[in-house]
């Protein structure tokens, strides 16, 4: 149990949790892959009321969903100096990003390439404000996120 802004948080197995909860999970799910257009067109496929669905939407949700987010490939090429790398890793934990993984080769020409693996959280990170501000550093020649 978590306490967070003065609220519990219990983390149940999902034979545990009353199917109407599941329901609500989802209909909210048809939602957010565009499965179903609208709440009622949801509700109806899950077959559960309007209210159970605006009662509970707010307090349910799956955990590997909101803890685990989306995992990226970055592939910067930098140059080769004192303190980029430091302020690369930097940026990407502004934004809420976990490193998985992190290659540097040997520089060449004063230039060398990064490869890190991202983990940004669904509901924290921002992947398009992180590139930007990766691509405006003073030493960042080339940016791309693979995903």
């Amino acid at each position: 149990m978590e306490k967070e802004n003065g609220k519990k948080y219990y983390i149940v197995r999902e034979k545990a949790v009353p199917e109407v909860l599941q329901k609500v999970v989802e209909a909210k799910r048809l939602l957010e892959l565009g499965q179903a257009e609208t709440v009622q067109e949801a509700i109806a496929r899950v077959g559960i009321s309007r209210s159970s669905f605006y009662k509970y939407k707010d307090d349910i949700f799956p955990v590997r969903e909101e803890a685990e987010g989306k995992t990226l490939t970055c592939i910067l090429q930098i140059e080769d100096c004192p303190g980029l790398l430091s302020s690369v890793l930097k940026t990407i934990a502004a934004f809420h990003g976990n490193i998985l993984t992190i290659h540097q080769s040997i520089p060449v020409n004063g230039i060398a390439t990064l490869t890190l693996s991202v983990r940004l959280r669904s509901d924290r990170g921002d992947e398009a404000a992180m590139a930007t501000a990766m691509k405006e550093m003073e030493g960042v020649h080339y940016l791309k996120i693979l995903e």
